[in-house]
């Protein structure tokens, strides 16, 4: 299989060459140059599978320059002790049709630890594989749970190093202290004046400048990322689309080729993606639910075909979903027009005009397999509450978000087949959301509020969050988004 970018296939590469670079010299984002089939008897198959075997049949399909050996070893070493579930991704139900699908069982109790435990095992073989001597810089933009996943993920690992940017404002409390106090020779860590879409507009900048490249490689360094821009990140994400299915067909929730939903809280769009991938693979899914909260820019696109950045930005207590530019839009773009033409020209538009409209045609497509909503805080609020009370059922402010939009979608459109809500990180990460919302008083930091929400609850914080108590910050700098290339600089000095 090989890949190329979705803005022009002049260039095809490997998977381990796409893994490496991170993002197209041209802009674009890798993709595949198809999608490989999975049959109901391999899903059948999978069914009496634990996470990791079914992870490396799914990877298996994408990695051809892998050999079947090293995905074994990488899934293994990715999906172990590091997780505190044996089933890495567990399917919890809460009645006949309705299921969460827990992602955040990992070091960082977040869905990006799915991912980032794998991406640094794959890309250190990739690098081996292809006989680069440079070090690598991982570059990440972060809402929030991407930065701890992959300092967590990189940490310490020879020829890397990691250098993450995250909003000053627009991350929780606890995820600010899991960033800033990360262990680690090789790490940076450094607040952004501004949004999600300020770091994230920075750090594709840098990607995008020849000349700091240039620079940096007569120091030893290239560049690459651990964002879901990255093949690499994307990849491991499929799996548990498919592993959620099996789950639901083992409790008898449905059958063979049965369909089902997924709702999906959604900023970046690489979770809900994945999910498609896995249904253009083969996965019997009826309708993908693109969940959104106050920054509502997805739920308009797939309403209307157009996207419009051009909106008032809106902090939230679902600080992970702050975004107005979802990078991997334009991999879905590709995949539904084969036109990187129109993709690129698209990207162009939504750079210099802040808008663009992708037609009536291509928006058929996508509400073929897509439906979307939103939330507002308050509602976010109310959905914590409903869960806890009517099934004692614990989950976070982004969880809530999907859940309480999967209500409204059944109400709206009388769509009762199982569905799964994608539960993307611990309530232990937003603490003081939803002690608010159990009608607890929340005026502490957020370390301490974690053995509050323990003792209100009567439920167990992961380990990684509840020893953040004490901990010293390491990381402390705070620049203006301009000033992000000559931070990388250096870091790399």
């Amino acid at each position: 299989m090989e890949y190329f970018s979705t803005r022009g296939q002049d260039e095809k590469v490997s998977a381990a060459e796409a893994i490496i670079r991170g993002l197209a010299p041209d802009g674009g984002l890798y993709v595949p140059d198809h999608f490989p089939r999975i049959t109901e008897s391999d899903i059948d198959r999978m069914r009496s599978l634990d996470y990791r075997g079914r992870a490396e049949i799914i990877m298996r399909l994408f990695l051809d320059d892998f050999s079947a050996g090293e995905i074994e070893s990488l899934c293994g070493h990715a999906y172990s002790s590091n997780f505190d579930c044996p089933d890495i991704a567990p399917t919890r139900f809460v009645d006949e049709n309705t299921a969460y699908l827990e992602l955040w069982h990992g070091p960082t109790s977040a869905f990006k630890d799915m991912a980032l435990q794998m991406l640094p095992r794959l890309l250190t073989a990739s690098l081996k594989k292809r006989g680069v001597s440079l070090g690598v810089c991982i570059l990440v933009a972060t809402s929030g749970d991407t930065g701890k996943a992959a300092l967590e993920g990189f940490a310490d690992v020879p020829g890397t190093r990691i250098m993450v940017f995250y909003p000053r404002d627009g991350v929780s409390d606890v995820q600010r202290l899991q960033m800033v106090t990360q262990r680690g020779e090789n790490v940076g860590v450094c607040a952004v004046e501004g949004n999600f879409d300020d770091a994230q507009t920075g750090v594709k900048a840098i990607f995008s400048d020849r000349a700091l490249a240039g620079r940096l490689r007569e120091k030893g360094w290239f560049l690459s990322s651990a964002n879901s821009i990255n093949w690499g990140r994307l990849l491991p994400q499929i799996a548990y689309y498919f592993s959620c299915y099996c789950d639901m067909m083992n409790a008898g929730v449905i059958s063979a080729g049965g369909e089902m939903n997924f709702c999906v809280p959604t900023g970046n769009f690489g979770n809900i993606l994945a999910g498609w991938i896995a249904k253009r693979m083969g996965l019997p899914v009826k309708r993908f639910i693109c969940a959104s909260n106050e920054n509502n820019v997805l739920t308009d696109f797939i309403n209307t075909g157009v996207y419009d950045k051009r909106r008032d930005f809106h902090l939230t207590s679902s600080p992970s979903m702050d975004i107005l530019v979802s990078s991997n839009l334009e991999r879905l773009l590709y995949f539904i027009t084969k036109d990187a033409g129109k993709t690129a020209a698209w990207m162009r538009s939504l750079s210099g005009e802040g808008r663009y409209f992708v037609g009536n045609d291509v928006l058929r497509e996508i509400q073929a397999d897509f439906a979307a909503g939103y939330c507002s805080d308050a509602e976010v609020q109310a959905e914590i509450a409903r869960v806890w009370s009517e099934n004692g059922y614990l989950i976070d402010t982004h969880t809530a978000v999907a859940s309480a939009v999967l209500g409204a979608y059944r109400k709206q459109s009388g769509d009762m087949i199982p569905a799964a809500v994608v539960s993307t990180a611990s309530p232990y990460k937003f603490c003081a959301s939803v002690l608010n919302a159990l009608g607890e008083t929340a005026d502490a930091p957020g370390h301490e509020l974690i053995s509050r929400l323990e003792s209100a609850t009567g439920t167990a914080a992961p380990a990684p969050l509840a020893k953040l108590a004490g901990k010293p910050e390491r990381f402390k700098d705070c620049i203006a988004p301009e000033n992000m290339t000559s931070a990388v600089e250096k870091f790399l000095s």
